[in-house]
């Protein structure tokens, strides 16, 4: 078990989800309006010109399902939505790098343990999982040749792939993401503190200019092949990663700004049950899918639990 300071009280965790199931009745006849006001202020900044191209790799990982009126708030519908847990390998000229390095192998019992209760409940994967060394295997390709990892936030499911590489792969993560994550006496909801204990941090600041319809961003390798965005609101620091894939394709890896597409499309959040558990800030949250739906077209978003996009991008 992890050190009690490390997990969220689990009373405070039930109180809350009973306060969201609560709530969620009447936000799925009534969902949250666009701000139209907002959307009429959104405008495109120039896109750098990319002076190189990256490959993307997709390492599926495990699957689960979850009710299409709770991930698309207001979406009248008996269906499941299909939803998928994966790493992302990004080969650039300069480096060889993960976004989300996800899950371990037996994830469920080496880290699931260290979120309250009900959340295990709620977002566990179906099994089998597959851990990311033997997903990296199945491609020969050995961990310590990874050189950083770049979490598009800190959730449990975004970095317990840790577990299976070298402590020497620093992780690259906003400060502010760092600091809201590790820096309080218990860990937040949604957050296993396990495998990143121990770990090199190289944290950056989003202070580079607008980018299409986000605020801030970093241009990572000076060329505008790989440009971080700012997606706060599912936790402060969460961002996106805008890749210029080597097929000519723009990639947004949008971790979990969104569930799925369909919430950028219908601009709609998630229900209040799971949104006030794991959105950090709704407000905040609310307005990146603003942004998201705002983008000029040409710019494939994918959601990080998003099957359908996810699969789409690993079959090309």
């Amino acid at each position: 078990m992890p050190p009690a300071s490390d997990r969220t009280p689990t009373l405070s965790a039930v109180l809350r989800s009973t306060a969201a199931l609560a709530a969620t009745p009447g936000r799925l006849l009534r969902p949250r309006r666009p701000d139209a006001r907002l959307l009429a202020s959104l405008e495109a900044a120039p896109l750098p010109q990319a002076r190189a191209t990256v490959g993307v790799t997709v390492l599926m990982q495990a699957t689960l399902s979850a009710p299409t009126t709770i991930v698309v708030e207001g979406v009248r519908s008996l269906r499941e939505l299909p939803m998928t847990m994966a790493a992302y390998l990004i080969e650039h000229p300069k480096a060889r790098f993960l976004v989300d390095p996800a899950l371990c192998s037996g994830v469920h019992e080496r880290v699931m343990p260290e979120l309250p209760f009900p959340i295990p409940l709620l977002v566990a994967p179906d099994r089998p999982v597959l851990g990311l060394s033997d997903a990296l295997a199945a491609r020969d390709i050995d961990g310590s040749s990874i050189d950083f990892v770049m979490p598009t936030h800190l959730h449990w499911d975004h970095v317990a792939g840790l577990l299976e590489l070298p402590d020497s792969v620093a992780i690259r993560v906003p400060a502010i993401e760092h600091d809201w994550a590790l820096g309080g006496d218990h860990a937040p909801i949604g957050v296993a503190r396990g495998p990143l204990r121990g770990r090199t941090f190289d944290t950056f600041e989003l202070d580079g200019p607008p980018v299409l319809t986000f605020p801030r961003s970093l241009d990572l390798f000076d060329d505008g092949s790989v440009l971080l965005v700012d997606l706060a609101g599912h936790t402060p620091g969460s961002i996106g990663v805008l890749l210029a894939v080597n097929d000519g394709t723009r990639v947004l890896l949008a971790g979990d700004a969104v569930w799925n597409k369909l919430q950028v499309e219908l601009i709609r959040e998630k229900a209040p049950l799971p949104g006030e558990l794991f959105d950090e800030d709704r407000d905040a949250t609310f307005a990146t899918i603003h942004r998201l739906h705002a983008l000029p077209t040409g710019i494939d978003i994918i959601a990080a639990h998003d099957h359908a996009a996810v699969a789409a991008l690993a079959a090309r």
